[in-house]
């Protein structure tokens, strides 16, 4: 523990400049700096803090959040997120009481700064957020939701057995995604007691229907046959599916592409791999309408993924070219939208191949794949119908989000009211 705060300590100039120099950029904003120096609103007393990453972790969050609410009506509720993305989502949700922000870097003077405004009464961390200081400083129980930990994670861990002992110790509470994660916890140090349930909240999502007008329009630009969507990009990322869409276009001229990176503060660096192709384009964060003629529209807004899944036939769930172990597969089955995906599929595993396995997904293994499946599918309402068909019931069969979040929230809550 020693030799983490020493590092985060000489690395502290860096972590600070980089949040200036994304203000003075405009990228954030000086409230969102305050935020991230532990700065913000004070909140009532007793507050339960969840933390996520971003969109994907606290998306799986949602139903947990919306039972926690139900189980108790007055408790507050903090949301914090690395993102700004992600506490915009979670500001969407609506849910009374909940007060959504960046979380603090990880100095101890900040998550001090950031405790005295919310006087937590639970931590509650999802998947692999685990931050030494935010969980070995916590003055109350901290609980891990769907937990998880690879094989590569695991490795890294084994080589800070002391420092990984200490983190095990203080979490109070795990329910880990996967039987491979549940063991390597176990191995890491994680008390028996402390041991819950194993499964994922990521199967139970709730994905909200669109705003009708806005939807009803664009419809008529983009046909859900002829309209692929590109969920979810990283960097380098882009490159592959705008030249797999390209050559799939050349011979398909009505289809469509809804491009969506993961982060929309990336806008304009994929805004001008956009104009390369030389495709007719619009911008959504610019306003740019796009009309019968746009072959890509830029999504690179904030809070809509609902209407990009509902309008398009095809998805191809990113972070599956890119080495981030792919996005969730559950969100575009919601929305009826037939799955493609890459190769890495780390975070999905089980979900991923019990859809090849069963037909309920392609999975293309570079951007050549991708066109050949995209030209095959794109206008074949029937094909594309039947992969969401096989992909609700496969994904169905692994729902097991209502009976872990009925398992879950008592435990939770009954540690949040054991508090002073």
């Amino acid at each position: 523990m020693l030799l983490y705060r020493l590092l985060l300590t000489l690395l502290s100039p860096v972590l600070l400049a980089g949040a200036l120099l994304r203000v003075l950029r405009g990228r954030e904003t000086w409230t969102d700096l305050s935020q991230r120096l532990g700065g913000g609103a004070t909140t009532a007393p007793g507050a339960i803090w969840l933390h996520g990453a971003s969109n994907g972790e606290l998306a799986s969050a949602r139903t947990l959040v919306a039972a926690l609410r139900a189980a108790d009506p007055d408790a507050p509720l903090v949301v914090t997120a690395n993102t700004v993305t992600g506490r915009a989502l979670a500001e969407g949700w609506g849910v009374p009481k909940l007060t959504a922000r960046l979380a603090p870097f990880d100095f101890r003077w900040s998550l001090a700064r950031f405790r005295r405004r919310i006087r937590p009464s639970l931590l509650i961390v999802m998947e692999n957020e685990l931050w030494p200081n935010r969980i070995v400083t916590s003055p109350v129980p901290v609980a891990c939701i769907g937990g998880r930990m690879s094989a590569r994670s695991f490795g890294t861990w084994q080589r800070l057995p002391r420092l990984a002992a200490l983190l095990m110790r203080r979490i109070a509470f795990l329910s880990a995604q996967d039987p491979q994660s549940a063991r390597h916890f176990a191995e890491l140090g994680l008390p028996a007691k402390a041991q819950g349930p194993t499964g994922t909240l990521k199967s139970g999502v709730d994905l909200p229907q669109p705003d009708s007008e806005i939807f009803a329009a664009l419809a008529l630009l983009f046909p859900r046959a002829e309209t692929l969507l590109v969920a979810s990009t990283h960097e380098g990322e882009e490159r592959i599916v705008l030249d797999a869409f390209a050559k799939a276009h050349r011979g398909r001229p009505a289809l469509k592409m809804i491009l969506a990176p993961r982060h929309p503060a990336r806008g304009d660096e994929v805004a001008a791999l956009v104009a390369a192709t030389g495709l007719p384009s619009a911008r959504r964060s610019k306003e740019e309408a796009p009309d019968n003629g746009t072959a890509v529209y830029l999504a690179d807004t904030l809070g809509e993924m609902p209407l990009w899944y509902h309008l398009a036939g095809l998805t191809f769930v990113a972070g599956s070219f890119a080495p981030k172990g792919g996005h969730t597969p559950f969100e575009p089955a919601a929305a009826r939208s037939a799955i493609l995906h890459g190769p890495d599929i780390a975070n999905f595993r089980a979900a991923y191949t019990a859809l090849d396995d069963g037909g309920g997904a392609v999975m293309v293994a570079d951007g050549p794949a991708l066109t050949e499946a995209v030209t095959r599918l794109a206008g074949d309402m029937a094909a594309q119908t039947t992969l969401a068909d096989r992909a609700d019931t496969i994904l169905a069969a692994q729902d097991d989000s209502a009976t872990l979040i009925a398992t879950l929230v008592p435990r939770l809550v009954s540690f949040a009211r054991q508090q002073p």
